[in-house]
């Protein structure tokens, strides 16, 4: 009971955090998993992919409704990155738990350091007025797409910077556009880590309990801040995830 509780607790702040910075929610049920709840490695990469499902759907929709989501930028991202995140997927069993958390944190790290940088002017669109980009939303979605289905994530810890690097959209719309994708990089992903056993079922279902209703509520909290203190707060965010998962695995916590 005290566990399918915790599970609940966590899936529910996943969810918040999904809604509010556009990720799928990994990036926090990862390290809780392993660390809090006590998994093996690949189950705390591989369990958190089928979550992020409902996560991102909800998270999306309610972006979508309030105006701050690109939907078919969105659809176009996750295209691209659905087959990417089953090499992922596969590759991460080659490599091995450990070193896959590690790099995880690494990646998280260094995203925070880079979205604590002044960021560009937003421009908000992958096409000129006359006819759609393919370059940049296809690079962005295989690079977040293979990162989705190695580590265990949604891809959002780094799609969600890109768009607001690369892509110029402002962080608002990075983030509701950004869950649309996530959701397509997740079902081929949790398939596919369904298949090599790092999935489990009754964990899976005690963190979306609260995944749904968190991802609503963040959604609206992000529409409602300024968009520096979105970005601020991601970033720090970020940066306290990764360490504490980068000390841990590597046996210094």
């Amino acid at each position: 009971m005290t566990a399918a509780l915790l599970a609940a607790g966590v899936g529910l702040g996943a969810g918040v955090l999904s809604g509010a910075f556009g990720v799928g929610g990994g990036v926090v049920t990862t390290p809780a998993i392993r660390l809090l709840l006590g998994y093996p490695e690949l189950v705390a990469v591989g369990t958190p992919l089928p979550v992020i499902i409902p996560t991102a759907i909800a998270g999306a929709w309610t972006h979508a409704r309030l105006g701050t989501a690109d939907v078919r930028s969105g659809l176009l991202l996750g295209a691209w990155g659905a087959p990417a995140a089953v090499a992922g997927a596969l590759l991460s069993r080659v490599v091995g738990g450990q070193i896959v958390l590690i790099a995880t944190s690494v990646v998280i790290i260094v995203v925070a350091i880079d979205m604590m940088r002044p960021g560009r002017p937003s421009r908000a669109e992958f096409d000129d007025g006359t006819r759609v980009q393919v370059r940049k939303p296809a690079l962005m979605g295989l690079v977040t797409g293979l990162y989705s289905g190695f580590l265990g994530l949604g891809g959002g810890f780094l799609l969600v910077p890109l768009l607001y690097r690369v892509g110029g959209f402002p962080i608002k719309r990075a983030i509701g556009t950004s869950l649309v994708a996530i959701a397509a990089f997740a079902v081929p992903g949790s398939i596919t880590h369904w298949l090599l056993g790092h999935v489990d079922p009754g964990l899976a279902i005690g963190l979306t309990v609260g995944v749904i209703p968190g991802a609503i509520a963040g959604a609206r909290l992000a529409a409602a801040a300024r968009d520096r203190t979105i970005r601020t707060t991601f970033a720090v965010f970020l940066m306290l995830v990764g360490t504490v998962m980068g000390l841990t695995e590597a046996g210094v916590w």
